[in-house]
């Protein structure tokens, strides 16, 4: 029975509360190349919408590096860290704002007008879409503190 209770236990593997502190505290900042990797991604899921591609919208997801900030909120509201919660949100501010920018820039010069089912399908989430982000937010702020 050990041995079971041992193997589901999510504590196993936990990392170290000071180095999973500064690695997430590293992650926030957007300076530099983390923008431009930024805009580019923005720029490729702008350019998948337009085309009506889940693939390509994906891979934009996978190179964006937006989930620094994010999760460094998250870590900070759940270790009632004020300072470190004030550095994600100013950073979420930033990359909020690069991401609407770069996005309304795109889709102004944009030749294609047309509203494909992916962009609207974006415009009306449901119950499911609350689900994938609350079982996500629980696995990132499992997966890095327990606290």
């Amino acid at each position: 029975m050990n041995k079971i209770v041992d193997f589901i236990n999510h504590h196993n593997g936990e990392e170290d509360k000071e180095k999973v502190l500064e690695n997430v505290s590293a992650n926030i900042s957007f300076r530099g190349s983390n923008l431009w990797i930024l805009a580019c991604a923005i720029l490729i899921a702008s350019v998948g919408l337009n085309v009506n591609s889940t693939a390509v919208i994906i891979g934009a997801m996978l190179i964006s590096p937006l989930m620094g900030p994010i999760l460094g909120a998250g870590f900070a509201l759940g270790t009632y860290n004020f300072r470190l919660l004030r550095k994600s949100i100013k950073n979420l501010l930033i990359v909020t704002f690069v991401s609407l920018l770069v996005s309304a820039v795109y889709f102004y010069i944009s030749p294609f007008k047309d509203v494909q089912s992916e962009l609207l399908a974006r415009t009306s989430p449901n119950i499911y879409d609350v689900m994938i982000a609350f079982f996500g937010g629980l696995v990132g702020c499992d997966c890095h503190y327990t606290c």
